[in-house]
């Protein structure tokens, strides 16, 4: 017959069985290998920890280079326009990606943290404990609302009583935050902030070594960006919670981010974009934005020998639009821009770098094989294909040292076959301070913090700063972030329009003119000219009448500001919003995922043109029918990647 502690262990091991094997793995992949790889069936009852659990599911949710390639890059950098691909975007949702993330959701990183919670209330319970468990309990619950905000941000409708070895119930996405809401509130007014912990228990918090004062800022401050999540669907919720959350204290400096340090190496901490075979282009999105945005001249951002680069302020490039698409609605469609832009925000520089500038300690030459991030050449084919034999072609031969463009994705058709210098060394590219699983990973920081409380003051809601005060505050500082602060002052007064049309100055609201006389040159002829340009009309913000208002400030800000670390933030600000401007993939050929968006509708944007969800993966959905059909009996919509969650725009 088992003895009383024999039984405890054992209620304890079968409430662990299931994550064992995952929390062992994540385990070993950390600095903290030997004191963490002791199996949980030969731990006694006072080995089994609630920080061994916190650790795990925080290190498997950095996404090992499998997942992070996939979700991180593939997804969300794709969704949100942080990166030129073509994947979720253009409506193409591939099952095995989405379902090895599913399935380290419900097997791994969730039932990691419910299980350690189940663990922690038994030890309560029985008054197995230490001073600071509770504590230990409410940082459980503050990363496991963030998870759950996580799912129910990429599928929708998911468990909120689930991951306990039961088929759950699905809840609604309302319902979902309306759980995780509550449950910050409760875990950070629960936190003691005077407990101190005993020396070691630091190294299992890859996040905050367990300093309780910014665990309980940054579940404030996660509590704020989900609260602002529902500003369109349940404005008196959001106000509500909003107000209650900033009150309490939030991530207000730079030394109080959420963030995770990368490792270099395969395991759970490398870093997300580290993969050397992709390329980590600049998107159109983001650079129509960045163009002119802030007035700050290249010639003050870039070294002597560059200038010879950089053109007139007033130069829109080098025309080639039997070579370029013109089926998007991108506002510099059509254009091949040889030089260097007259002036650009400086985060630009300090994120992408500049074709050919190899001597930049960030340009970064992935993949390391071969030269193909060094070659810079390539040429536009003039009639059939390859007309070149014996030495004769009429090609336009190009080298893209230098230049700075961002071609729109999509499907080029003909176009794309004969337009070879779009290719991995000719575009900005991501810099190597981002894949070399050298830098801290970031869940949120302080410049978010700052953006929220600007756009909740401009709704009128009650917070302790100013609209202009804290949008200006987030820029600086992301500014201070990327070392550019010395371009600051400049930056924040400027009146002058991006390609979108949007300034920086928060008193400058004057639409931009419909549109402007640019010069540029015919690329077949040679001969200089005036183009129309015309800035887009993003028709499902305000019915695209509205560039440069205080909210598409607001969020343009944000968008710069949380590139590259955070795209599934800014995914969601555009699907809640439509802000910033997306401009329509390229349809020179119909897209298959995206039959929607057609030649007679491509100059103008709808809810539907841009990803809303992740698909539920065919495991779930074959394995479960039953939970599949509830799943999305709670979504109100078909299994699509195009169905609206209940907090975004569904028009």
């Amino acid at each position: 017959m088992l003895n009383n502690n024999m039984m405890k262990k054992e209620r304890i091991v079968k409430k662990m069985g299931a994550i064992v094997g995952a929390l062992l793995f994540t385990l070993s992949c950390t600095d903290n290998f030997d004191e963490l790889n002791t199996s949980p069936f030969d731990a006694s009852e006072d080995q089994v920890l609630l920080e061994y659990f916190i650790n795990a599911s925080i290190g498997g949710a950095q996404q090992d280079p499998h997942i992070g390639e996939r979700i991180f890059y593939w997804y969300w950098k794709d969704a949100s326009r942080m990166d030129r691909l073509g994947s979720l975007s253009v409506g193409i949702n591939v099952d095995g990606w989405t379902s090895d993330y599913f399935d380290r959701y419900v097997s791994t990183w969730l039932r990691d943290i419910n299980s350690g919670l189940n663990v922690v209330d038994e030890q309560i319970a029985e008054g197995n404990i230490n001073e600071y468990t509770d504590n230990l309990k409410q940082v459980a619950r503050i990363w496991r609302a963030y998870l759950m905000s996580e799912m129910s941000d990429n599928f929708g409708p998911i468990p909120i009583d689930g991951f306990k070895g039961e088929n759950p119930t699905y809840s609604s996405v309302e319902e979902v935050y309306t759980f995780i809401l509550s449950e910050l509130k409760e875990a950070t007014e629960a936190l003691d902030l005077s407990i101190l912990n005993p020396d070691d228990l630091s190294k299992f918090d890859p996040a905050y070594g367990y300093d309780y004062e910014k665990w309980k800022k940054y579940g404030n401050s996660l509590r704020m960006r989900l609260a602002m999540r529902l500003s369109e669907v349940a404005p008196s919720k959001a106000q509500q919670e909003f107000e209650d959350a900033v009150s309490g204290g939030y991530i207000a400096t730079l030394d109080e981010n959420f963030k995770v340090q990368e490792l270099d190496g395969w395991n759970n901490f490398t870093g997300v974009m580290t993969r050397p075979w992709n390329n980590q282009f600049i998107s159109a999105a983001l650079n129509n934005i960045m163009i002119g945005l802030g007035g700050v001249p290249s010639e003050d951002q870039l070294p002597a020998e560059l200038h010879s680069y950089i053109k007139p302020a007033n130069y829109l490039g080098v025309r080639y639009e039997d070579h370029f698409t013109l089926m998007t609605n991108d506002p510099s469609a059509g254009f091949w821009f040889d030089g260097l832009h007259n002036t650009i925000d400086p985060r630009a520089y300090d994120a992408f770098k500049i074709p050919g500038n190899v001597d930049d300690p960030d340009f970064n030459v992935f993949p390391p094989w071969n030269s193909a991030a060094t070659t810079t050449e390539g040429r536009l084919v003039i009639g059939e294909s390859d007309n070149d034999q014996n030495g004769e072609t009429d090609d336009i031969q190009l080298d893209a040292a230098f230049t700075w463009n961002a071609p729109v994705h999509g499907s080029w058709g003909p176009k794309g076959q004969l337009n070879q210098i779009i290719n991995t060394g000719t575009l900005p590219r991501l810099g190597n301070q981002y894949r070399n699983s050298e830098a801290e990973r970031i869940f949120f920081a302080s410049w978010e913090s700052h953006f929220l409380i600007a756009e909740a003051a401009l709704r009128g809601w009650n917070v302790p700063i100013g609209a202009k005060a804290a949008y200006e505050q987030g820029i600086t500082d992301n500014f201070m972030h990327t070392n550019t602060s010395q371009h600051l002052s400049t930056y924040l007064i400027s009146q002058d329009y991006n390609r979108v049309g949007t300034s920086v100055n928060w008193d400058h609201t004057d639409e931009p003119p419909s549109t402007v006389s640019m010069d540029y040159v015919n690329g077949y002829t040679d001969a200089p000219g005036t183009y129309s340009f015309s800035y887009p009309q993003n028709t499902i913000y305000n019915g695209g009448t509205v560039k440069n208002d205080h909210l598409t400030k607001i969020i343009t800000q944000k968008f710069i500001a949380q590139t590259p670390w955070l795209p599934l933030e800014a995914w969601n600000d555009h699907r809640r919003l439509g802000l910033p401007f997306f401009e329509n993939p390229a349809i020179e050929i119909p897209l298959v995922e995206l039959p929607q968006l057609t030649p007679a509708n491509f100059m103008t944007n709808q809810v539907n043109f841009f990803p809303q969800r992740l698909k539920y993966p065919s495991n779930f959905t074959i394995n479960l029918p039953g939970s599949h059909q509830q799943a999305l009996g709670e979504l109100g919509g078909e299994d699509t990647v195009h169905t609206p969650l209940w907090w975004a725009k569904q028009e």
